[in-house]
């Protein structure tokens, strides 16, 4: 028997080092080919079978200041101090804590809690925004679902709530399934509901030209087709 604390212990009769624990479960990916892939939960990277592209699994930590792209499907932690000026941020899962400067795409979830300014496009599958934070979001905010706690500015397009909590302040378009606010909760903008594929601004001309056809269909035949002088 082994110490309960033990990392790693030696075999009795080959004399070699092994960890007396069990192995952790794989970790399954799905490719862009759209193979299933079974890696070590220990791993850091590892090549997809059917294309041999290489996928990144390490999870990243930025207290500083960091340019490099980064594609993983590990997860991202901004860190207050730290400075995020890659162009495009692919990751499972991200952190918002400090500066970021470019694109983010996350797989699972983005959790912001900042004071400051997004200028890039955030997209993710659920987004919550958090008591403390103050963001403001220049480009569209793309989510499934999204909850926001604190104060956000931007709009919002998503294909499936949006919920505004009692200490949440919105202030944006909203283009999504549905909404809810929370009493105590804020929401100033314009708000389309149900069509999550389309912005305010993409629905404007459709009605414009609906008024034209109207306006047109009032306006006598006579009048639409002058008869020729004589």
């Amino acid at each position: 028997m082994e110490y309960a604390a033990a990392k790693s212990t030696l075999c009795r009769q080959c004399g070699r080092y092994f960890s007396p624990f069990a192995p952790k479960p794989g970790l399954k990916l799905q490719t862009k080919c759209k193979r299933k892939h079974e890696v070590s939960d220990a791993a850091s990277s590892t090549n997809c079978p059917g294309c041999s592209a290489h996928i990144d699994l390490r999870d990243y930590k930025i207290a500083t200041s960091f340019s490099r792209s980064i594609r993983t499907r590990g997860d991202v932690h901004l860190m207050a101090k730290g400075d995020l000026s890659s162009t495009n941020v692919v990751c499972r899962s991200a952190l918002l804590e400090g500066k970021l400067r470019g694109n983010l795409q996350c797989e699972t979830s983005a959790t912001i809690n900042l004071v400051g300014k997004i200028p890039g496009r955030l997209a993710a599958n659920y987004v919550c925004v958090e008591r403390k934070a103050d963001v403001q979001c220049y480009r569209r905010v793309r989510v499934a679902n999204i909850d926001i706690k604190g104060r956000m500015s931007g709009e919002i397009i998503a294909t499936g709530a949006v919920n505004v909590h009692k200490t949440g302040v919105l202030d944006g378009n909203v283009t999504a399934k549905s909404i809810t606010i929370d009493k105590g909760g804020i929401f100033s903008g314009q708000l389309v509901i149900g069509q999550a594929d389309l912005t305010q601004a993409e629905l404007l001309p459709e009605q414009k030209s609906a008024g034209a056809s109207t306006l047109e269909s009032s306006v006598p035949e006579a009048a639409a087709h002058p008869l020729p002088a004589t």
